[in-house]
């Protein structure tokens, strides 16, 4: 079976605009999806199962790590390393295996989205540092030096003035290797790239966490906890686009982990409920909607690749990866990738002026996205929404409720010539959020 390559329609870029991604001509809406361990835990046959049902979803950017912990290897039991030191890199079965693995992504498709390390181990301890970095580095981009398929990402879970010494010289030997490879940087929980990278060069587009926390789990006395409350936002993931977005030196944004489907909440107490379909939603819509340039699923069960269900895994995981690639929220976000791409979504900007309806707090919060013929307004709770339509004045224009959950578009009616609509969602056995669409 053939797949679409979607380099072969030309690089990948930044769009002139700034704000989202393009081939030539052709926009690229990210729909990433967080497989950290994918080199280490999956064989070659696991590994095809996984990155085909996530091409199949709509999927088009694996987030994947190199090394992620010490005596790092893979499930053949190949090191990556002689003695832990990234100047005796064991050129053998580990690397060959992740070879494999970028050429049948390649196959299939689909970017890989390649951490070199785990930062928040690997440099925040120093193993990789100013030293040997060069090193390895020059290692990495001679062994991939070919795949169409790479996006470098720099960090790893780790705020970027721990070490920014280390990551601006890994990000700026990225492009000096090859220009045209996009670079972006995966940040600590509830931070960006942006505060501490926006100006540099290297840096193509910002990436936040959003992360794993309620509204209420500001402080837990956990390791993951933040040392400065640089923006803390609780749940409002679309706050931390608005940050960026508004910045004055204009790059993408999106997140780059927000709320794993079937994670504990704020990770750590077993006893917390977990974040499920709704909640995985919820981030994306809020995040796109306010004009992140794309956005990337996690599940718990699969960053980890879990199977052994004889205990419970890390952050409370308990489905086999297996069962966890089935699981609603993963493919529900194909049902928000078919809606951006229904529309010229580069040219659409967030749009809350366009609101009439009393703008509610947390989960009250409605967001509304428009373009030159079409506005998108998505509700969590199954609020009234009413919206002005004197943009589209004297154009043809139809109302419609999406189900965020099985993609399903019901028309409502013309609304040609009205200067406003106000609707109330029909009710669901399934949830209460909703998608209004008028085009």
């Amino acid at each position: 079976m053939q797949f679409q390559k979607p380099w072969k329609q030309g690089v990948l870029r930044v769009a002139e605009n700034g704000r989202y991604f393009y081939h030539d001509k052709t926009p690229f809406f990210w729909m990433g999806d967080t497989a950290w361990l994918l080199f280490h835990k999956l064989t070659l046959e696991e590994t095809y199962c996984y990155l085909r049902n996530r091409k199949e979803l709509g999927v088009n950017v694996i987030l994947a790590d190199l090394i992620h912990g010490l005596e790092q290897q893979n499930v053949n039991g190949d090191y990556a390393l002689l003695d832990d030191d990234f100047t005796r890199i064991n050129d053998g079965g580990f690397w060959e295996h992740i070879d494999q693995v970028i050429r049948m992504a390649e196959e299939l498709g689909l970017y890989m989205g390649i951490l070199p390390v785990w930062g928040n181990f690997h440099i925040k301890k120093g193993y990789l540092n100013m030293d040997n970095l060069e090193h390895y580095m020059n290692f990495l981009f001679k062994r991939f030096e070919k795949a169409p398929n790479i996006i470098w990402i720099v960090g790893g879970d780790v705020r970027g003035d721990v070490k920014p010494e280390v990551f601006c010289k890994m990000g700026e030997l990225m492009k000096q290797d090859n220009p045209e490879r996009l670079v972006g940087y995966h940040p600590f929980g509830r931070t960006s790239s942006s505060l501490w990278f926006h100006e540099e060069k290297w840096l193509d587009f910002n990436m936040f966490q959003s992360g794993h926390r309620r509204y209420d789990q500001v402080q837990l006395n956990a390791w993951d906890d933040n040392s400065k409350a640089e923006g803390c936002f609780g749940e409002d993931s679309w706050r931390y686009v608005e940050r960026d977005y508004n910045r004055p030196l204009v790059k993408p944004v999106l997140d780059g982990e927000p709320s794993y489907e079937w994670i504990v909440q704020g990770l750590h107490d077993f006893t917390q409920p977990y974040w499920q379909a709704a909640d995985v939603r919820r981030y994306a819509y809020w995040s796109v909607f306010a004009g992140a340039a794309g956005h990337t699923y996690g599940h718990n069960s699969i960053i980890q690749f879990y199977s052994d269900l004889s205990e419970l895994g890390s952050y409370g995981a308990k489905y086999h990866w297996k069962d966890a690639i089935h699981h609603p929220g993963g493919a529900q976000m194909s049902h928000l990738k078919k809606l951006m791409e229904s529309v010229d979504f580069t040219h659409g900007r967030p749009a809350q002026d366009y609101l009439l309806s009393e703008q509610g707090e947390r989960y009250d919060y409605i967001s509304v996205f428009a373009g030159a013929d079409y506005l998108f307004a998505y509700t969590v709770t199954g609020r009234e929404v009413s919206v002005s339509l004197e943009a589209y004045a004297g154009k043809e224009m139809s109302a419609y409720w999406m189900d965020p959950v099985t993609g399903v578009q019901t028309f409502i009616c013309e609304v040609t010539g009205k200067d406003k609509v106000t609707f109330l969602p029909p009710e669901r056995e399934d949830g209460k959020d909703a998608v209004l669409i008028i085009r």
